[in-house]
């Protein structure tokens, strides 16, 4: 089935924002089986809302801030069984922040950043099986400020802890069954652990109380199934899944002997419906979710899963450029803001809109 493309493209630029945990991209290596060569250049905008009630029974204010997610990605196929790609773009990241309205968390700051170089390979072995790899060379960095009155235990406040920037190697692996009639993929995309030793500094109220080691870290593991099957030559479905073992994400420095990170494994599950309206424009509806774990939560990722929906719309300015836009509004299940084991807050009624644009040539 020869299947209108611009239907996919926007499908596919229309979930922009972050899901569980640290993430802000699922790691997709599908630009592998994009047709011919092209450069993608996107960038979004996200805007997450988070506030509770503290166990004061003052407000938290919204402690989420707002950020910016750029990727740029290249793919070329060098042979009619050979593809690589490149993809750079920023997979993880934190930037949340408790002002002085409630004295419970009041200064508790987590920040966390990494940008990522990935570099793969696919291999047609037959009109219906191919497979794909590659490496990820990734930098992660980041800092952490503990404060207010859920840290009284604490020498003395606030504890500041910086993890200096450093870089690492990880891998992708995958296999995808198609049947080009149908325009029908399943794919299977394995994204490695990637494992830091940090220098970290720690100061309690800006005083050293003793010589810090390195903190062993990861950014988690994960795996993503793709699947989408043309309906007909104008509209396309898509469906996936994507797990992530934020749980293997912990931060332990050698001074304050306490993990700072408490995050939930996830899964995310997304079906989405793709047409192409002409020639030239073509648009997506993208629904997303992630199931409840458990309504107590980090402190700094107080929710319990959510539900999501995506618009996209694609047009094609002329045979080479494709220029998309989308839109996607979360609403996130309450959850228990917790700090070692004791409930410190309750966030109700919380909400994240994203917003992106993608421009594709094709060479």
């Amino acid at each position: 089935m020869k299947l209108q493309t611009g239907a996919i493209l926007a499908l596919l630029g229309a979930g922009m924002a972050h899901a569980g945990g640290t993430e802000r991209t699922p790691q997709s290596a599908m630009i592998l089986y994009q047709k011919g060569n092209l450069v993608e250049l996107s960038f979004g905008h996200v805007m997450p809302h988070l506030s509770g009630q503290m166990a004061d029974s003052n407000p938290s204010g919204d402690i989420a801030n707002d950020f910016n997610s750029p990727s740029l990605s290249l793919k070329m196929d060098v042979s009619d069984t050979l593809a690589l790609a490149l993809i750079l773009d920023k997979p993880w990241g934190s930037d949340i922040e408790y002002g002085p309205s409630s004295a419970v968390l009041d200064g508790q700051r987590a920040i966390a950043d990494t940008s990522a170089a990935t570099i793969l390979g696919k291999y047609q072995l037959n009109k219906n099986v191919s497979l794909f790899g590659g490496l990820r060379i990734q930098q992660s960095g980041g800092s952490t400020i503990l404060d207010g009155a859920a840290y009284a235990s604490l020498p003395a406040q606030p504890y500041e802890v910086t993890f200096a920037d450093q870089t690492a190697l990880g891998y992708v692996l995958g296999a995808a069954y198609e049947i080009p009639e149908r325009a029908m993929r399943l794919a299977l995309t394995y994204n490695s652990e990637i494992h830091y030793d940090y220098p970290t500094v720690e100061t309690f109220n800006g005083a050293s109380f003793g010589a810090s080691t390195d903190t062993a870290s990861v950014t988690p593991q994960s795996v993503n199934i793709d699947f989408q099957h043309a309906l007909d030559r104008r509209t396309i479905l898509t469906a996936s899944a994507r797990w992530v073992e934020h749980s293997a994400f912990q931060l332990t420095p050698s001074v304050l002997n306490r993990d700072l990170v408490n995050l939930n494994d996830s899964t995310t599950y997304r079906i989405g419906i793709g047409r192409a309206f002409s020639q030239k424009l073509s648009g997506s509806l993208t629904y997303a979710f992630e199931p409840k774990v458990d309504q107590d939560a980090s402190s700094t990722s107080p929710y319990d899963g959510y539900k999501q929906l995506s618009l996209g719309l694609s047009y094609k300015a002329t045979d080479q450029i494709e220029i998309g836009g989308g839109l996607s509004y979360r609403r996130y299940n309450d959850a228990n803001a917790t700090v070692g084991g004791s409930t410190v807050g309750r966030f109700e009624d919380n909400h994240l809109t994203a917003v992106g644009l993608k421009m594709t040539y094709k060479f």
